[in-house]
């Protein structure tokens, strides 16, 4: 039994020593790299499943070790909760011999301060009271404990310092407040992204369906989000003549809370590194694009109008791609509708220029539009369940023949095209999309306000010297007093020399002082 308890002991020391916190907070770092440099499920799960199909058993080997889900896997959270549990062990100790240290009296005067580091002697011409009296007054702000020696000898212990103990706290305990606050963040924040059309669209933060790709917390299911809403009215960007975006922002209206029950919006200009900031939530501006418009027009005269994104391929001219689905109206037959579904499919351009019938952009700004479209006829795969990108079609179903391109056209606004079944495809111009950021951290602060107070107490520990000084005053012959000064530091840290040298200067000063060896 008293083995057991030896052995508990010994591991409970060693795991609450400073060299193990220390050494945790390495391989924290260390166990984060995975995250960085494997695709991570919860931000991008096709990426990380397409990973691992591609790197066969070694993929898998990484899966089955939670590699793709780093910061939720068993082995990171270990040593997570072996650090705070070593922080909080090393730290209540410290804490508390801190504690009694601030309330001991400083040491004895030793019996030779001749054998102090630092030491001088002289004799003045005053009393050994008048001494510790003009000593207490030079030493304000130190730690004084005045004691009465034998033969009529006074002296004086005084310490200074102890606020480097207290920075060297501060310090690990902002850490420990600072691996507490990511944690609870882990579990409760959110972030979504989503595009929004700059044409009056709205976007209301009521649920994860809302949301282009959404980020939840451990704790977080999408139930209870936030409430609040968003219009995007307008947007606006300058640009400098080769191309590249010099400022952009969106001009919105937003309402949350009791502006939800009653209709109310409120202005907002939108810029980039300045997001709204509603109910503990904060929108930010990512970027832009463009969203064309196009009506079909079908063979029995009913028509469907679509205004849907198109991904840029090129961030400098805003080159972008897309494929815009429309449905056959009217028709119940759902194989029948499976071989009338059309996409216009290509390339949009915001300022189009065009070379030998081959259509690309020469600016970003909206000022001649034109797209280069393939128009696909045929199963779009959208009855078959399964998501598929707005942005593209299946390239599979164009393998099998089950969508074939029945048109190839350049167009600008205002013109159209007819494929051999009448159906007439419009180009009708664009509009410019947003792409906003929700973000939900509800222990932001708590991690500023302990970053800030990690950088002040490790300031404090590093600047401050806790060093001792003290002071003897024996009665001589004459009349005068032989006065001796000692000093130590309690630290390795240079510049106590010139620290001591200064104060015994001014100790010591006095006319008729005599200085002694």
């Amino acid at each position: 039994m008293s083995g057991a308890v030896a052995f508990a002991r010994n591991t409970w020391r060693g795991l609450t020593s400073m060299r193990t916190a220390l050494t945790l907070l390495f391989l924290l770092a260390l166990a984060a790299m995975p995250g960085a440099l494997l695709p991570q499920r919860s931000l991008n799960l096709p990426r990380a499943l397409d990973y691992i199909e591609a790197h066969g058993w070694w993929g898998t080997l990484l899966d089955r070790l939670q590699f793709f889900d780093v910061y939720a896997s068993v082995w990171f959270s270990a040593i997570y909760l072996l650090l705070f549990i070593s922080l909080v062990g090393c730290l209540a100790p410290r804490t508390v011999e801190y504690a009694k240290a601030l309330r001991t009296k400083p040491v004895l005067t030793p019996r030779n301060l001749t054998r102090m580091p630092h030491h001088q002697t002289a004799e003045l011409d005053a009393t050994p009271e008048q001494v510790m009296a003009d000593t207490r007054v030079r030493l304000k702000g130190w730690r004084l404990v005045e004691r009465e020696e034998a033969d009529g000898a006074r002296s004086l212990s005084a310490e200074r310092g102890y606020l480097r103990e207290a920075g060297n706290l501060v310090f690990h305990f902002a850490m420990l407040a600072l691996i507490v606050a990511l944690a609870i963040g882990k579990m409760t924040n959110y972030e979504g992204q989503v595009i929004v059309l700059a044409d009056g669209s709205q976007f209301c933060n009521s649920g994860t369906l809302g949301y282009d790709s959404f980020r939840p917390g451990l704790r977080v299911d999408g139930t209870d989000l936030n409430p609040f809403c968003v219009r995007v009215n307008t947007f606006d960007a300058t640009y400098l003549p080769n191309g590249q975006a010099e400022q952009f922002a969106a001009k919105i209206d937003y309402q949350a809370g009791d502006d939800l029950d009653t209709d109310t919006w409120r202005p907002y200009d939108l810029r980039v590194n300045d997001p709204l900031r509603v109910v503990g939530d904060r929108v930010y501006l990512l970027g832009h694009g463009y969203a064309p418009t196009f009506t079909v027009t079908f063979p029995d005269g009913k028509k469907r109008t679509q205004t849907i994104q198109w991904r840029p391929v090129d961030t400098l001219t805003l080159l972008s791609e897309g494929a815009t689905k429309f449905d056959p109206p009217g028709v119940t037959d759902p194989a029948e509708r499976r071989k009338r579904q059309i996409a216009v499919t290509g390339l949009f351009a915001p300022t189009a220029l065009v070379e030998d019938k081959v259509m690309t952009s020469s600016h970003p700004q909206l000022s001649d539009p034109g797209v280069a479209v393939d128009v696909m006829r045929g199963d779009l795969g959208i009855d078959s369940g399964r998501g598929q990108s707005i942005f593209q079609i299946d390239q599979s179903l164009v393998d099998s023949g089950r969508l074939t391109r029945v048109a190839r056209q350049n167009l600008k606004p205002g013109e159209s095209l007819t494929i051999d079944d009448g159906t007439k495809i419009s180009f009708d111009g664009a509009v410019p999309w947003v792409s906003l950021q929700v973000s939900h951290d509800p222990t932001q602060v708590w991690v500023l306000v302990a970053a800030v107070a990690m950088f002040l107490g490790l300031g404090v520990s590093l600047t401050v010297r806790r060093r001792r000084l003290w002071v003897r005053a024996t009665p001589g012959d004459g009349g005068r007093t032989v006065v001796r000064v000692g000093g130590l530091a309690r630290t390795d840290q240079a510049g106590y020399g010139e620290e001591f040298h200064r104060l015994a200067a001014q100790l010591l000063r006095s006319k008729g002082s005599v200085r002694c060896p």
